[in-house]
Parts: structure tokens; sequence; C-alpha cells
């Protein structure tokens, strides 16, 4: 059985969030729709697989809520079913940085479509940051992208005091999984003085589904929070092979 798989994410003011938690995860239930969804006061984030009617059902259901008129996701493919389980949860951060003054609703950097993101990164005068654990980072990333070493995305303040300028690296390009820690990694950025930050519209993700395997610049396989563990460049798993059943999103 081909399943459908849609990652998605949106930062929006939603203080009624718990009200939402148990009619959208009925809602997915009732169309055979797997996965987990994280729903905070900030927006949402979610990784979820069904059938094609299933995922259509889903989508149709987010956009008739006026907070996701403008819902975007990015879709893979895979012969099975990669969750055993529909879970929706309340989280303080739909991605934790642990900086609660951070908001992309305010304040975010440039972003950058797939189709200009080579010309960028091969600027000379750029700093290429991948924002990802170091785990996702080992399997693939962009060619001369520096690895902050970190083991959860709640390290990258960190990272960032120790290692990058405002006054020395004034170029900063990010990019991660499907967009959403690079929204709240540009906008920590611009809260500590850096100027001209951008990061991948869509993520590697995006990037792979719409950039030619002969033009790409991302070498090795994209990890994924699910039990394909990886995806290849045509979207397709990766040769990674998954340890558990119980797939994270990241920390």
């Amino acid at each position: 059985m081909q399943t459908v798989v849609i990652a998605f994410y949106k930062f929006v003011a939603l203080p009624d969030c718990e009200e939402m938690r148990i009619p959208l995860r009925t809602f997915c239930q009732r169309h055979g729709v797997m996965g987990t969804i994280l729903l905070a006061t900030e927006g949402i984030n979610g990784t979820i697989a069904g059938s094609r009617g299933g995922i259509d059902a889903v989508i149709a259901h987010l956009k008739s809520d006026i907070h996701f008129a403008e819902f975007e996701w990015k879709e893979s493919y895979f012969d099975g079913l990669p969750f055993e389980k529909m879970k929706v949860r309340l989280k303080r951060e739909i991605v934790g940085l642990g900086v609660p003054q951070v908001d992309p609703l305010r304040k975010v950097g440039k972003y950058i479509p797939p189709q200009q993101w080579n010309d960028l990164i091969n600027d000379p005068e750029v700093i290429i940051v991948d924002t990802r654990n170091n785990y996702e980072v080992e399997l693939g990333t962009f060619r001369g992208a520096i690895d902050p070493h970190t083991k959860a995305f709640r390290e990258f303040p960190e990272f960032v005091e120790k290692n990058l300028d405002p006054e020395k690296n004034t170029k900063i390009a990010m990019f991660c999984t499907g967009g959403i820690r690079c929204e709240k990694a540009s906008s920590y950025l611009l809260d500590k003085g850096f100027h001209e930050v951008y990061h991948l519209q869509g993520g590697i993700l995006k990037y792979l589904e719409e950039i030619p395997k002969e033009e790409s610049l991302f070498e090795g396989e994209c990890f994924v929070f699910d039990d394909r563990v990886t995806l290849d460049h045509e979207l397709n798993k990766g040769k990674k092979e998954a340890k558990s059943k119980e797939r994270n999103f990241p920390k």
C-alpha cells in the first residue's frame, strides 16, 4: 500500500490550541491518517501519512480554518505506513529553541526559494549553517555547510554565541529539514544584531522536490522523523534502517 506523507508547519497565533487537539485527532483517525501533530499557542507542526483521499481530507479540513488558510506542505510517498498511531500533542513550542522572546511572527529572515538557493550558497561571502542536530547532519547536508554539532535545537543559541559574530559574519544562510527550525533560528539571529539572514524556504524537502538531482548541492540523504529514517534525492526511502518504531520531532 503506497501512502502519502506530508510534512507541514505554520507559525500563527493559536490561543485556543487546547480546544483544537481532540477534534483534530478525531478527524485524522476517521480518515485513516496516522502521524504526529504538535499544537502550541505559536502554531502547528506535523508529519502525517495516509491514503490520497485521507490526506486530501485533512488538508482541506485544515485549510477551512482561517488560521491555516495559507497552509503549505511538503509531500512524499512510501510503500507502507510510516506511523502506527495518530497523536496530537500540546507543547509550549512547536519546535523547541528555549528562548521565549524569539517570535517568527514578529521578525524572520529572508526566505530563499529552492531555485535561488544554489546561487546564494555559492557566494563566497555567505556563511552556510545547518541548523539540524548532529545525527541528521552526518547523514547528509549541503556542500560547505557548517555543522553546529548540536544534539538538540535548544543548543543552537550557544553555538551562535561561541561561533558567530554579527560584525564579522554579515551574510548567513541557514537550512533545516522542512524550514521550521530556520524560521526560529533566523528570528533569533536578527534579535542578536545580525542583518543579512537567509533561510531555505520549505527546507531540504522542498529543495529535493524541486531541484533536479544533477543540479543539486545536497550531498547524502535527508533524515526524516518517521520510520523511513532518510529520503534520497527522489524522495524515496533511503538506505538507513529504523532502530525503533518510535520517531520523534527534532529536539
